[in-house]
Parts: C-alpha cells; structure tokens; sequence
C-alpha cells in the first residue's frame, strides 16, 4: 500500500501568522504525514501569534486524530534579505519592538544553529503581499508594483537562494500562487497579478537551477480563493468563493485541507519526478472557458 510518509523529514513553513490560512493548512498536512514543522511569522503579528499558541487558541488538530505542535516559530519579514537591508527607521517601529534576526539570511542562519546542515527537507513560501491590492493595475504606482513583486515573488527567489544550501538531496519547495497569475482577474490589481506571473515563471526556473545545485524539487500550487483573515485585504473574496462553487467543473471551492494535502503529496517522495509545476487545486475552475449555467447533473 503506498502511504505519504515523512516521518524524520524537518518543514520550514514561511507566512504562518493564524490557523486560518493556506500556510497553516499545509504546516498541519505536514505534520499529519509525519514532518516535524517549523514556522516563520511576520514580526508584527508575532506577539500575537505565540500568545494564540500559549492560551491553546490555535487548532493543533489532525485530520487523522490525535495533535501536533510547531517545533520552533522564528520571525520572517522576507522583505529583507539580510541585517544590512533593514531600514534604520525600523527600530522605531512598534510591532518590531523587541524581535530581532528576521531577514531571510538570518532566519536561515538561526536554522542552521538550532538544527546543523543539511536540516530542512521542505521549504514552503506561504506569503504574498500588496500594498495596493485593491487599485487597478492602470491605478498602481511604480512603489506599489515593486512591493508586490518583492514580497510575493522574489521572496521566493531568496529563500531558495538562502535555504537551499541548508536542504537534503530529495527536497522540495511549494509555493502558493493564484490564477490571476494565468488571467484576469478584476479586483486582484497592484500588481500582485504581475507578481503571481513572476512565481510561477521563477518556480520553473528554479526548478532547474536548484534542481541542479542543490537537488531539490519546486513547485507551485495555484489554489482558488479561500476566505481567510488575509485575504480579506481583497474586497470581492466573498463574490469570489461563491462564484467558484457556481462555475467550477466541481460545483465547489476548494478548501484550505485540499491545499494542504496536494502540498504534502508535492513534498513527498509520491512527487519524486514532479518539478517545475504549477498544480491547481480549485475543483477545475481554471479548466473552464466560461460561467457553466445550467449545471449539468446525474438523473
């Protein structure tokens, strides 16, 4: 019987900050099939994502029975890759108060203290952002565009770039994009269209060139709309959800476990001949040519 199996396999999941999203359904999948889960929280939210876990408000649930638990949280703003990259103004920020190391290379450099090299097997880049989500493209400044780009894509670029050296032969990496990065979508402007376009180009391509350096996988999952606290940020995501379960060839939406089971099969040595895909994961919707109408059913 074949069995997803990734018992003694360490996940670092980037963009966790509540249980509500795509990143904590893939982080909860992982574990499920055996991975001890690592996360990397943006420091703003971070305060308030340990003390969620302390009070026992965040769901540790599996879907096979039983719990688990994060192995470590480590701060992420993966708009910085390194100390030198932080602004100076910064410091006077509130919500960064206090926390410290949480660029990209010294996210990578803590994993590496904490658990040698090699020490991850899965890298999964959960994070997407744009200032200016909600003007139209024609509407987005230049500052906005590039800030799309830069936390939603070449974040993932980076990650590779700084974690790959620290992954096992065998691994893979998963990101989540979107089909806006395919076509359009109206209300999902700012230029994180352009930026979902830029990760699937670059998931391909570094399919290739990790592949060949460090030996690992990278894919891509483009998941349909899920109503989660972050992506609340886009008005229309609940016409959104509703329009996908009237129109997709399954009349449904995906839910967050949907994402984070193809995630975990994506990581698993099931996938081993898989890379440089992009797997959507929206009940079809992205295989249909126009609204279905009249449903079609069994009689």
């Amino acid at each position: 019987m074949l069995s997803l199996d990734l018992t003694g396999k360490r996940a670092f999941v980037a963009g966790v900050a509540d249980d509500n999203g795509y990143g904590w359904a893939i982080a909860r999948a992982l574990a499920g099939a055996g991975a001890s889960v690592c996360v990397g929280t943006w420091p703003p939210v971070l305060g308030i994502f340990q003390r969620l876990r302390e009070k026992g408000r965040l769901d540790f649930s599996l879907e096979q029975g039983g719990e688990w638990d994060i192995e470590k949280v480590y701060p992420l703003d993966a708009l910085y890759d390194t100390l030198d990259d932080v602004p100076t103004e910064l410091a006077d920020d509130k919500r960064y108060r206090g926390v410290e190391k949480f660029s990209i290379q010294e996210v990578a450099d803590a994993l590496e203290a904490d658990h040698g090299s090699p020490c991850i097997d899965v890298l999964v880049h959960s994070l997407a952002n744009g200032p200016e989500v909600s003007k139209p493209l024609v509407e987005t400044s230049r500052a906005g565009y590039l800030a799309a780009l830069s936390a939603s894509a070449y974040s993932l670029v980076s990650m590779v770039q700084r974690m790959g050296p620290l992954m096992r032969p065998g691994g893979a990496v998963v990101s989540l994009s979107y089909l806006a990065g395919e076509r359009v979508i109206p209300g999902y402007g700012g230029g994180m269209s352009s930026a979902k376009s830029a990760l699937e180009g670059d998931t391909r391509t570094l399919a290739y060139e990790a592949g060949r350096r460090y030996g690992i996988r990278v894919n891509t999952i483009s998941a349909g709309p899920l109503a989660s606290r972050a992506a609340k940020a886009i008005g229309s995501i609940g016409n959104l959800v509703e329009y996908y379960e009237q129109n997709a060839a399954l009349p449904a939406c995906n839910t967050a476990d949907d994402v984070g089971r193809a995630a975990a099969f994506l990581c698993s040595p099931l996938a081993a001949a898989i890379t440089g895909e992009t797997l959507h994961v929206d009940m079809g919707y992205h295989a249909m040519g126009m609204i279905a109408g009249d449903q079609l059913t069994n009689e």
